[in-house]
């Protein structure tokens, strides 16, 4: 017998001999048992708080991402052996793909968000505030890792998109993780992390495993800890009420099982292309993993001129979909995660049927490819019909979490709307239709009860990710039902794992502080032109005052031909009158560039190339005879990494611009990016 192991303070621990069994979902048969007897949560926890997290937090962000590139590509060399651990979940390759590729996907994603950061340990959000009439008072945020542990307790249908989604963010902060996956296809997930460990990738203490149960856990959460939960709603909000989380004030994410909707335009006819798109996703979302997705379609909304074409349509599609063993060759639909998961969703098409009356599916009359479909955790796809979804509301609370789903009718948009928010809160919504009017209406009136909306047509149908797949960049999670939680979503999803502080003082404390300039913070002046020193050589506030120029009619001329901008402020003195220019002003555009004129150091040296501009504004007019400089400051550098052996070595320095007029007032800034060659090209 297959005893599961459990990682705990650097070393593999094997479960005990009396484990829960799990089954293989096809066949039935036992493949392993799960176990967690033994361990010390209490030191698991402080293993990753004293081992794992000062060691990530030593890293910088640019160091963490490489990190996460380097375990994406390691696991993406071994997705074969996953794909075959995988089938014992039920999972078709398609099913599977979305599990381990998209997990390792997101590996991919929060690498790539590393240059989206400071190369620190730490980052800062937001603008500054100026709090004083003479800018020697500012504040700012700065944003450092939690000294905690996310401890991440995870649902069973995705073992490893629902564990590499997480800590592929917790750790881009700089923070360890404990998983617990779902014990029924932990197996799954222990696979992955055998390799996680093995690749010597990660610093010992980053991530610890626990394939049994976890019960008890939470007693030893403190307040710098980070607890994310993804599953029932029932089980999410008894884990959410648990003393220890409101006596140390610990953050708790919830993602839970909610009642997706998907809705027909009332513009769509069956004759249009959108109607095919309709009736497809809907059934992809139905089976797709046998339904078991927190994000399936389980409430089908259509015009009520469209129930019957939508049914045929739909029972037409599914009749197609072939059942069985995801080895064998046409099928597209594996079996629920287990018997149990199977006993749990009869139960609640049962439950269902009261109110509502099953009009596509039979729980006795399928066919199954070849398995036995009494031995695994086979089901054929069920579709309700609820004629009066306003008063018989089972379909808006009670959830089947397989292929189930219910088809309901509705007259205007507004009840459409309506419904949608009947199921208090979910992961997802989405509408097709080709009406942009349509579109703004269902999505405005609806967003407070979805996490995310889904608009298709015809346009963007083809390259869509669909209305199941959460992306990476975009948040993941919804109110009321859902779990009122959120995940992912990019470069703010790595802010829930950091303590954001307020920090006030001097701009050039802060400056000091954070390692980025910070307006009127102390400047420093060297003999050496900036454009003539290498990456390591440049100090953060190291600034060039350059030379001046006095602007005339000709500067103004010339640039509006060679340009083409010939706009009436620059050019017309007589259509001045009742505008906000006492005569004819140079162009903004004119200023930036001859501030570069100012500048630039023209021979060849350290600097590669002008990599762009991040934000500019022309802050006052500059009038013919205006005398313009330039305060060039060395405002923050990034290393880049090297993209093979013969790359060259080199770094991203970002510039401030301020241009300055006779009266010393600023007339325009930006921030302007140079791509600089480092000294040591090793």
């Amino acid at each position: 017998m297959n005893k599961l192991q459990n990682y705990a303070l650097g070393q593999w621990v094997a479960g005990a001999d009396n484990g829960q069994e799990l089954f293989n979902a096809i066949t039935g048969d036992v493949v392993a048992t799960a176990s967690s007897k033994g361990l010390d949560f209490a030191k698991m926890c402080e293993y990753a708080r004293t081992v794992g997290g000062p060691k990530l937090r030593k890293m910088t962000f640019q160091e963490r991402g490489l990190m996460l590139k380097a375990l994406a590509l390691h696991l993406q060399s071994k997705k074969e052996d996953f794909y075959k651990v995988s089938w014992a979940t039920g999972a078709t390759r398609v099913d599977s793909w979305v599990d381990i590729e998209g997990g390792i996907g997101n590996l991919f994603t929060y690498a790539s968000l590393r240059r989206q950061f400071p190369n620190e340990t730490y980052c800062y959000d937001g603008d500054v505030a100026r709090l004083s009439k003479n800018n020697t008072f500012i504040g700012h945020h700065i944003c450092v890792p939690k000294e905690g542990v996310a401890i991440h307790i995870n649902a069973f249908n995705f073992p490893v998109w629902g564990m590499l989604e997480k800590v592929a963010v917790n750790w881009l902060a700089g923070v360890p993780a404990i998983v617990k996956p779902a014990a029924l296809t932990s197996f799954l997930t222990e696979a992955v992390v055998k390799e996680i460990i093995a690749s010597k990738i990660l610093p010992e203490g980053a991530l610890q495993l626990i394939c049994g149960s976890a019960n008890g856990i939470l007693d030893h959460v403190e307040s710098q800890d980070i607890i994310t939960f993804t599953g029932s709603a029932s089980t999410g909000k008894m884990l959410k009420a648990h003393p220890r989380l409101l006596q140390e004030a610990v953050h708790f994410n919830m993602e839970a099982d909610s009642l997706n909707c998907c809705v027909l335009g009332t513009d769509i006819t069956p004759a249009m292309p959108e109607f095919d798109i309709f009736i497809k996703e809907v059934a992809r979302e139905i089976t797709t993993k046998a339904g078991q997705k927190c994000t399936a379609v389980r409430r089908i909304i259509v015009p009520e001129n469209m129930v019957e074409d939508v049914q045929i349509a739909l029972g037409k599609r599914l009749a197609q979909n072939v059942i069985g063993d995801p080895n064998v060759e046409g099928v597209r639909m594996g079996s629920l995660a287990g018997l149990s998961q199977l006993i749990e969703v009869k139960e609640k098409v049962e439950l269902l049927s009261k109110t509502q009356k099953i009009i596509i599916g039979n729980f006795e009359n399928f066919e199954v490819k070849g398995a036995d479909k009494h031995k695994g955790a086979f089901m054929p796809p069920i579709i309700f019909y609820n004629d009066k979804p306003f008063t018989n509301t089972d379909c808006h609370n009670v959830e089947a979490f397989g292929p189930v789903s219910t088809l309901m009718p509705y007259k205007t948009i507004e009840d459409a709307i309506e419904l949608s928010k009947m199921g208090k809160g979910s992961l997802v919504s989405s509408i097709i239709t080709a009406d942009n009017t349509i579109a703004r209406k269902y999505t405005i009136g609806a967003a407070c009860m979805h996490g995310r909306i889904l608009v298709l047509n015809n346009e963007c149908a083809k390259e869509s990710t669909g209305h199941g797949s959460p992306m990476p960049l975009l948040v993941h999670g919804g109110p009321g039902r859902a779990g009122g939680g959120e995940e992912m979503g990019g470069k703010r999803g790595v802010f829930h794992y950091l303590q954001r502080t307020a920090i006030q003082g001097s701009p050039t404390t802060i400056t000091a502080i954070l390692n980025q300039y910070q307006q009127g913070a102390k400047q420093i002046e060297k003999d050496i032109h900036p454009f003539r020193q290498y990456f390591e050589d440049l100090e953060i506030g190291e600034t060039l005052i350059t030379a001046k120029h006095t602007i005339t009619e000709a500067d103004v001329i010339n640039f509006a031909n060679v340009s083409g901008d010939h706009f009436y402020a620059h050019t017309d003195v007589t259509s001045l009158e009742g505008t906000i220019f006492t005569g004819r002003v140079a162009h903004g555009y004119y200023i930036l560039s001859k501030a570069a004129g100012l500048f630039v150091n023209a021979k060849k040296g350290p600097v590669l190339l002008n990599y762009g501009i991040d934000e500019c504004r022309f802050t006052k007019p500059v009038y013919m005879g205006s005398t313009i400089g330039v305060r060039f400051t060395c405002k923050e550098k990034i290393v880049q990494e090297k993209k093979n052996a013969e790359d060259i070595a080199k770094g991203i320095v970002k510039w401030l611009v301020d241009v300055y007029d006779e009266t010393g007032e600023t007339v325009a800034i930006a921030t302007i990016l140079t791509m600089v060659k480092l000294r040591n090209q090793d």
